[in-house]
C-alpha cells in the first residue's frame, strides 16, 4: 500500500492541479471587489452627543495607520448620518482636512521649522483625524456615523482608493449636568471645547493605552472688575483674581482621590513636570458610575475633603491655586470615565445655565453680548457669567 501511494500517476496529479485552479478562479470571480486602501482605522471612544448653545455636537477621533509599503495621502473625508448615501454631515479636503489632523510624533518630525502635512501617512505611520460635527438645531442625532475616506498612493489618480463604509456608533450615554464649581462671577473658559484647543489635541500613551482625558476639559480663569485676570502685575499669586476662590462640588458624589502637599508655583514659572505632579493638588469626585470630575491645580493645603467623603452640590472642597503644570492661578476641570487624571477618556458635560458674554478675544467691560445658555457646555475660550449657587 505504501509503494502505491509513492508511485501516484502523473496524470492524476495534473487533474488535481487543474481542479484547484478552476476552484480558485471561481472564488476569485465571486469576490472581485477592490480591496481598498491598506489602512487600519480605529475610533478609541465613540462620540457622546453634547449641547453647545442650541446645537448637538459630536466629538471623536479616528486613528489611521498605513499598512502599505508606500506613503498614502488622505485627500477627502466625508461623514454621513446612519445609512444615508447623500448629504454629508461634514466634508473635509485640502487645508480644512489638514487642519483637522495630526501626525503621531509630529513634534519629532519637524522639518525646516514646519510640520509635515498630516494627510500624508508614511508606511507604518499613523495620523489622527479630530472630528467635530455640529448638527443643525432641528436635525435628530444619528445612531451611526458612516465614513468615506479617499486615499492616493501617488500623483496618478488611477491609483486612488476609497474606504467606503467605515462605521462608528453614536453613544447613547447620558451627559451629566453640573452646577457651577464657583460661587458665581465672570470666568474665561480657557482652552474649552473646540476642535483646535490644546486640551482637545492632547493624546497620550501610558502603560500601553491611548488616553484623551482632556477632550472636554476647561481651564477656568477668573475675570475681575478691571476686565482682566489679574491686577497690579502678574508676578504674585495674590494678584490673580481667581487665587483663593472657593471651589465647589458640582454635583452630589463621593470623593475618589485627593492629592495635596504640592507647593504652589510662582506665576510665569513652570517647575519640572512629571506624571505624578502634572495636576498639582487635586480632587477627583465620583458623581455617577464611570463618571468622575477632576479639580486640578488647587491651592496647597486648602483641600477640605478626604477619600470616601460624601459631598453635596455646592459644598466647598478646596481653594483655587497654582500648583502642578500651570503658570497662573486657574482651575482645570474635566469629566472622565475612570478614576484617573490621565489614564481615562474625557467625556462631555453641561451646566444647568450661564450667561454667554462672547469670546475672550473680544471681551470688553460693558461692550459685550449677554445671552442665556441652558443645559450647555461653553464653547472654547468663551467668557461666561455664573449666577450664585443655590444649595
Amino acid at each position: 500500500m505504501l509503494s502505491k501511494k509513492r508511485n501516484c500517476p502523473l496524470a492524476a496529479a495534473v487533474r488535481v492541479g487543474l481542479l484547484f485552479v478552476v476552484v480558485l478562479g471561481f472564488v476569485t470571480a465571486g469576490f472581485s471587489r477592490e480591496r481598498g486602501p491598506r489602512v487600519e482605522v480605529v475610533c478609541p471612544s465613540p462620540p457622546i452627543p453634547v449641547r453647545i448653545d442650541k446645537r448637538q455636537v459630536l466629538v471623536y477621533e479616528l486613528h489611521v495607520t498605513n499598512f502599505d509599503t508606500a506613503p498614502l495621502t488622505l485627500k477627502r473625508f466625508e461623514v454621513f448620518a446612519n445609512e444615508e448615501s447623500s448629504g454629508a454631515l461634514i466634508t473635509l479636503a485640502d487645508a480644512t482636512l489638514s487642519a483637522a489632523m495630526t501626525r503621531v510624533g509630529e513634534a519629532m518630525m519637524m522639518s525646516g521649522g514646519a510640520a509635515k502635512d498630516a494627510r500624508v501617512i508614511e508606511p507604518g505611520g499613523r495620523s489622527i483625524i479630530f472630528v467635530w460635527i455640529e448638527l443643525q438645531p432641528d436635525r435628530p442625532v444619528p445612531t451611526t456615523l458612516k465614513h468615506r475616506m479617499g486615499f492616493s498612493a501617488a500623483a496618478d489618480s488611477a491609483k486612488d482608493s476609497t474606504l467606503e463604509d467605515f462605521q462608528v456608533p453614536v453613544s447613547q450615554d447620558s451627559v451629566p449636568t453640573l452646577a457651577p464649581p464657583f460661587k458665581g462671577g465672570t470666568w474665561l473658559a480657557g482652552n474649552g471645547p473646540a476642535n483646535r484647543s490644546d486640551h482637545r489635541r492632547t493624546i497620550m500613551a501610558i502603560d500601553g493605552h491611548i488616553c484623551s482625558p482632556e477632550r472636554f476639559a476647561i481651564d477656568w480663569v477668573k475675570v475681575g472688575p478691571n476686565g482682566d485676570s489679574r491686577h497690579d502685575g502678574p508676578t504674585r499669586n495674590e494678584n490673580w483674581w481667581g487665587w483663593g476662590e472657593p471651589i465647589l462640588a458640582a454635583a452630589d458624589g463621593e470623593i475618589a482621590e485627593v492629592v495635596d502637599g504640592i507647593p504652589d508655583n510662582s506665576p510665569r514659572v513652570l517647575p519640572p513636570v512629571t506624571l505624578d505632579n502634572i495636576a498639582g493638588n487635586h480632587v477627583i469626585l465620583q458623581i455617577a458610575p464611570n463618571r468622575y470630575v477632576t479639580y486640578a491645580h488647587l491651592q496647597n493645603g486648602s483641600i477640605k475633603v478626604r477619600p470616601h467623603d460624601r459631598v453635596h452640590r455646592g459644598d466647598v472642597i478646596a481653594l483655587l491655586g497654582n500648583s502642578g503644570n500651570t503658570t497662573g492661578a486657574h482651575l482645570h476641570l474635566q469629566v472622565t470615565d475612570r478614576n484617573s487624571v490621565l489614564q481615562s477618556q474625557g467625556v462631555p458635560f453641561v451646566f444647568e445655565g450661564f450667561t454667554y458674554l462672547g469670546p475672550g478675544s473680544e471681551y470688553e467691560l460693558g461692550k459685550h453680548i449677554s445671552l442665556p445658555w441652558v443645559n450647555s457646555i461653553p464653547r472654547g475660550d468663551a467668557v461666561i457669567q455664573f449666577e450664585p449657587v443655590k444649595k
